[in-house]
């Protein structure tokens, strides 16, 4: 069933970094959010887009979301180190969506995921968390909504109200690079908030943590030494169209030399 009237849906963007490269990008997760905008435009609801970021208007990574078919987006001036939750709470007062979107996580920052959570509480509106398809009618909306192992579960929920996106939610589109040119950045001047958290947080680049050494109890350090970092030689046996029977109590017999079973 198709809404005539105008519903106001926000989506938040937060500016995303290769885990790679370092290179700025679209968030995934965000990307998804206005995945599922665009989609209730194009499926015939009377759907207005708010799109808005805080954070810094010159980040390449907002081209990015332009590309995917938004003619304009709002950035909320911030120094990078501020909360952007006052002033996405402020905007989205003036705003007043009846539909805020979101990715569950973050790529850059504290990756904390409270974001969507503090906004929908400052806003006194109901969260859905995990999300992967919404339909809108009347004044609800049915959201489908992914639980563990692969399930799913349909919610029904009033307007208005907060959502947060799943990973298995539908894939962001391609961005086209003349809709990124083209599309309009509007800066909006925000009062900076400081984060208290982050101020106490030492903030570096993600690394694989090391890997434990395996040692055996007792002997000597040089042996512990060994045991963990020599190859073991291949002390197995050739066995050519053994029966069933000859197989399977081989493969037992490896199993306990291993001290796999018992």
């Amino acid at each position: 069933m198709v809404d005539v009237r105008m519903i106001e849906v926000a989506v938040l963007l937060s500016a995303g970094r290769h885990p790679a490269s370092g290179r700025p990008r679209r968030a995934p997760l965000d990307a998804q959010a206005l995945e599922l905008a665009l989609r209730l435009v194009e499926t015939g609801h009377a759907a207005r887009i708010h799109a808005l970021h805080a954070g810094d208007p010159a980040n390449p990574a907002l081209r990015d979301y332009l590309g995917m078919g938004l003619d304009r987006l709002e950035v909320l001036d911030l120094p990078s180190g501020t909360d952007p939750v006052p002033a996405l709470v402020s905007r989205l007062r003036e705003l007043a969506p009846a539909l805020v979107l979101a990715g569950a996580v973050a790529e850059g920052g504290e990756d904390s995921g409270m974001v969507p959570y503090l906004v929908a509480r400052s806003l006194e509106r109901t969260l859905v968390p995990d999300v992967v398809a919404l339909e809108l009618s009347g004044g609800g909306a049915e959201l489908t909504q992914a639980l563990p192992r692969g399930r799913r579960r349909l919610v029904g929920a009033g307007l208005p109200l907060v959502a947060t996106l799943h990973g298995s939610a539908p894939a962001a589109r391609q961005g086209a690079f003349a809709r990124a040119r083209r599309g309009a950045v509007d800066v909006l001047p925000a009062e900076a908030a400081a984060d208290d958290f982050l101020a106490d947080c030492a903030v570096r680049p993600w690394r694989a943590r090391p890997r434990l050494m395996a040692s055996r109890r007792g002997g000597s350090a040089l042996d512990r030494l060994k045991a963990a970092t020599e190859a073991r030689t291949g002390q197995g046996r050739l066995m050519v169209r053994p029966s069933p029977e000859d197989a399977a109590s081989a493969i037992y017999d490896c199993l306990i030399e291993q001290g796999m079973i018992r």
